[in-house]
């Protein structure tokens, strides 16, 4: 382990428009209405935007950026999408100019059942057109490629609305590509079985995250203003799985759940 110090508080912006073409692809992607020019983009949407785009020489063998730059050159080989804090001010519209300001707000080295962790707390705001739309906290989490398998966690029950999600190679492999995503464990099966030791595909995080959302959204009948989620266990290409969702006083609580019924990811908007 080493001292990562030196990037808290490290900055970087990006600046990119909101196309047209790429919104009707992520809604094509997500069996959406596609959005016309000028319309908001729907909550979590965004993560199609200001992904970098590095030749393949800067590429590391799990087809994301090598180390360092921005992001701390953190030596362990796995890193996850943990979980994740919006709020939304204003709505990211299709053919807008958005830009990005990241910072890196905390690192923080733990131990646990897998070994050594090592969690990133990134900051984001997004401006559209001058005007503050989304503010984010993203957290990232390094660990080993061995370990321990977690047990089980139990999802909440009463569900008011259930959908089931095929995870099939087509929809991991579209989001893949509208996110820029490299990373191999979403679309090469051989790496993600044989080298990472997964038992099929993995189900992209903010994936799941986008789907809750829109979940709630439908559920609570209005416009998300606050969603936070953290990933529990992984989804697979395996078998279809259901999100579900059910109010709780002023808030609603969604949760996607494993083929076995168990929590993989909890979602409050």
């Amino acid at each position: 382990m080493s001292d990562f110090s030196a990037w808290l508080g490290r900055t970087e912006t990006r600046a990119e428009r909101v196309e047209p073409m790429q919104a009707v692809k992520m809604a094509a992607t997500l069996d959406r209405p596609a959005p016309q020019e000028g319309d908001a983009l729907p909550p979590g949407w965004h993560w199609m935007l200001f992904n970098p785009a590095e030749p393949a020489a800067a590429l590391d063998r799990d087809g994301h950026p090598k180390r360092g730059g921005f992001m701390p050159p953190i030596d362990l080989p796995r890193r996850m999408w943990a979980g994740g804090r919006l709020a939304f001010h204003a709505p990211l519209r299709v053919g807008a100019q958005a830009v990005r300001h990241s910072e890196i707000a905390k690192i923080e080295s733990k131990t646990g059942k897998s070994g050594a962790l090592v969690f990133v707390v990134v900051k984001h705001r997004i401006e559209a057109d001058g005007v503050l739309a989304v503010e984010e906290e993203h957290d990232i989490v390094y660990r080993g490629m061995g370990g321990g398998t977690a047990a089980p966690v139990a999802p909440p029950t009463g569900a008011e609305i259930v959908k089931t999600i095929v995870p099939d190679p087509t929809l991991l492999f579209r989001y893949s590509a509208l996110t820029f995503n490299g990373h191999r464990i979403h679309y090469d099966q051989p790496y993600a079985t044989k080298v990472e030791g997964y038992p099929g595909l993995v189900f992209h995080g903010p994936l799941s995250a986008t789907l809750l959302m829109a979940l709630a959204e439908e559920l609570g009948g209005a416009k998300l203003a606050r969603f936070s989620f953290r990933g529990v266990a992984p989804l697979f290409d395996t078998a279809p799985f259901a999100i579900k969702a059910k109010h709780d006083g002023d808030k609603i609580i969604a949760w996607a759940e494993t083929p076995d019924g168990a929590l993989a990811m909890s979602a409050e908007a």
